[in-house]
Order: C-alpha cells, then sequence, then structure tokens
C-alpha cells in the first residue's frame, strides 16, 4: 500500500508518528499546502521516517492532487485537513482511482427558512451522491474515519452485532476534564471546525420521522464519563454519525451530544453574535491597504495551535456510543468507551490526547484494508464494516478500549 496523505497538522503528524511504528504499507507521502510542516511532521520521524516523503501540495487543486497520486504511485488517500477541502480531494481520488479515507464529511447547509426544524443539506450529502460512480470503478471511499465519527459509529456496529437484540436509541457522548494550563480559553481541537460543529443546527435521527434538525446546545443532559473524568454536562451537536448509523443500523433514535462546558457555550454564542464565526471573507484595512479576510479564520489564527498544547494539558478524553435497547427479552444499556490520557500520549507518542485519539483509528483502519480483512466499494461508513477486526487491533495498538453496563 502506498498513501497519500494530505494534511500536516496535529492529527497529520499524529498519524505519521502511530504509522512509523506499523509495516503493513510501503509508502506514505506527507502532503500540506505549508511544506515546512511537512517536512517537520516527516523529520520527527528519525529513523522510523525512511518510508516518508514530504511534499507541498493544495488540497483546494484536484488536479494537483491527482497528479500527486500519479507521481507518487499512491493508491489510497487519506483527508487530514478540515471539511472545506473533503470534495476536491474526494474527487481527486475517484479521477485517479485510489481508495479514500477521511475523518470529517462533505460540510452541511442550514435549511433556508426552517433550521431549527428541517435539514437542508446534511453532512456528507455530496459524497453519497457519488456513491454509484465509487462503487462502478471498484473502489471505497471510507467516510468518517476518525474517533468520532469512525470509532464511535464501529462501537454501534459492535453492540449490534453482538449486545443487543433491538436497539431503542443509539448516542454518541464525547466528554473530558482536560485543562490546558497558562490559556484562558485554549480549544483542544481545530477551533474553525469546532465553530462549524457547535453552531450549526443539531440533528437528530428518530425511526418513523426521519432526520430533523434542532437549536445548538440543545436537551443538556449530564453524563457520567469512566476512567475519573466523571459528570459532564452534554449538549446537541451537529455531528456525522447521526447521519451515518440510521444508514446501516436499525435504531429508534440517534443523536449525538459534546460536553462543552458553559463557558466554552458562551464563548461560541459570543463569536456567532459578532458575526466572528462566518466564513465568506469581509474587507479589512491595513497598513499596505486592504485585504478579504474570513473571520473565523483570524479567530484560528488568535489561539493557539491544538497541537502544541500537549506540554500544558493535562487530563482525560473520553469518546464512546451508548446503547440503550434489549437482549433476550431484558432491558439493557451499555457504553462502549475509548479514553486517552494526555500524560501518556504525549510520553509515548509526543501528541497530545485529542488529536492522537483522532489519528489513530485511519492508521487501523488503512491496516485492515491493506490486509484485505475490510473490503468493498462505494461510500461506506465505519459501521457498514465487520467491527470486531478493528477494535482486536485497537488493543494490539496499545490503546484498548472498554465497555460499561450502564
Amino acid at each position: 500500500m502506498r498513501i497519500l496523505m494530505v494534511g500536516a497538522g496535529g492529527v497529520g503528524t499524529a498519524i505519521t508518528r502511530i504509522a512509523a511504528r506499523r509495516a503493513f504499507f510501503e509508502h506514505m507521502v506527507v502532503a500540506d499546502y505549508d511544506r515546512t510542516r511537512a517536512e517537520a511532521a516527516v523529520a520527527g520521524l528519525g529513523e522510523g521516517g525512511t518510508r516518508f516523503t514530504a511534499a507541498r501540495l493544495d488540497a483546494s487543486d484536484t488536479a494537483g492532487v491527482r497528479a500527486a497520486l500519479a507521481e507518487h504511485r499512491c493508491d489510497v488517500l487519506l483527508n487530514a485537513t478540515d471539511p472545506r477541502f473533503v470534495l476536491p480531494l474526494f474527487e481527486a481520488a475517484l479521477g485517479h482511482g485510489a481508495h479514500y479515507l477521511d475523518m470529517a464529511m462533505s460540510l452541511s447547509r442550514p435549511h433556508p427558512s426552517r433550521p431549527y426544524e428541517e435539514c437542508g443539506v446534511k453532512l456528507g450529502d455530496a459524497q453519497f451522491e457519488r456513491a454509484a460512480e465509487w462503487e462502478a470503478a471498484g473502489r471505497l471511499a471510507l467516510v468518517g474515519m476518525g474517533v468520532e465519527p469512525g470509532l464511535s459509529d464501529v462501537f454501534a456496529r459492535y453492540a449490534a452485532d453482538a449486545l443487543f437484540d433491538e436497539i431503542e436509541e443509539i448516542g454518541i457522548r464525547d466528554g473530558a476534564n482536560l485543562v490546558v494550563d497558562g490559556y484562558d480559553f485554549a480549544p483542544s481541537f481545530s477551533i474553525w471546525t469546532t465553530i462549524e460543529e457547535c453552531l450549526n443546527p443539531p440533528v437528530v435521527y428518530e425511526e418513523g420521522r426521519g432526520w430533523f434538525t434542532t437549536p445548538p446546545f440543545s436537551e443538556p443532559e449530564v453524563f457520567d464519563f469512566p476512567e475519573g473524568i466523571g459528570p459532564v454536562e452534554c449538549v446537541n451537536v451537529e455531528h456525522e454519525e447521526v447521519l451515518l448509523v440510521p444508514r446501516w443500523l436499525t435504531a429508534g433514535r440517534v443523536t449525538f451530544k459534546y460536553g462543552l462546558g458553559d463557558e466554552f457555550i458562551a464563548v461560541l454564542r459570543t463569536l456567532h453574535k459578532l458575526g466572528l464565526d462566518r466564513t465568506d471573507p469581509v474587507t479589512v484595512r491595513s497598513g499596505t491597504g486592504t485585504a478579504a479576510v474570513s473571520p473565523r479564520d483570524v479567530v484560528a489564527a488568535c489561539l493557539p495551535d491544538p497541537a502544541g498544547l500537549g506540554d500544558r494539558m493535562h487530563g482525560k478524553t473520553c469518546a464512546g456510543t451508548w446503547v440503550k435497547g434489549t437482549k433476550d427479552g431484558k432491558p439493557r444499556e451499555v457504553y462502549l468507551y475509548h479514553v486517552v490520557d494526555n500524560q501518556w500520549s504525549m510520553q509515548e507518542y509526543g501528541s497530545q490526547a485529542v488529536v492522537w485519539q483522532t489519528a489513530i483509528n485511519p492508521v487501523a483502519a488503512l491496516e485492515l484494508i491493506a490486509s484485505g480483512v475490510w473490503n468493498g466499494s462505494g461510500v461506506l461508513g465505519p459501521e457498514a464494516l465487520p467491527p470486531r477486526p478493528f477494535l482486536d487491533l485497537l488493543t494490539e495498538y496499545g490503546s484498548p478500549w472498554g465497555m460499561r453496563e450502564q
């Protein structure tokens, strides 16, 4: 397997550090718009970097990405960029005849007149519209293969296969007790993506009703997270699992709730009130004239890079899937989860917990694809594939998952 990975930020760099310890691939090209970032990711591997090459690549340039796939004889494109670049990379992989993986799906657009009741364009719609072309090409586009979405979807499929006869609700629940020393406000993941997820209308699925939306931060609940994290208030957030799970699994309801905290929600609400969550450019005066700048990009530029916060972070992050239903005629509730301690991930890999937890999953998926254990064609979510090999491989990687009966 020869891999072109586009994006050498925090998650992309963590991917190289995890992949360097595995033997399933022949070569990985690490590409980024900023060549120095790609070079730093490869250089950081030291002697373990002989199977890696750094390159400069513009993720929005479909023709350029196709040329890179051909030049480096890559049969897989791994998208480690933010969701703005999903479609050009997705198109490049299809045009070249490569398999494709991403960790976030094509962007949504709210309903023009009823944004908090009805869906407009849903996450991933633009990708699923091309499913027949991928199937005809005999190539696999594995979408949403990070931690959430990704591992959370694998948990949902495992619960449906092995733990339940009927499922009443599948709820993705994400929480942490991470603290960043020295900052009043420092998100542990891309603020661009965080704004997109948290300020868009959340989507909920109900059997018989289908997909619908609610206002941001709706339906608050306190969820008790394992391994010492404890109770965290979680709220509805737009996320891919709600759009993926019902395509393959039968459940009465599917939700995604994220533990944000009152302060974080207040900051996001303020950004929205001020228009600083906008992506369309505004004209800004400077000493050298005027420039067109996206307000959201300015917010991102003013905040610390999440990938560089590991030395100041402490605590744990938890991603998991809560499932309620029946087994053998009896009620059952379980929480399948994956916890990463920032101290461990920094010591073992030099990557902070949130980006490392995201990065391990596409690497494991690529290994299963390389071995033929995971295979298929078309546009598939993680729940379309057998879950147990993935969960066993996660344990083999030294990062086991857990299950708690509720």
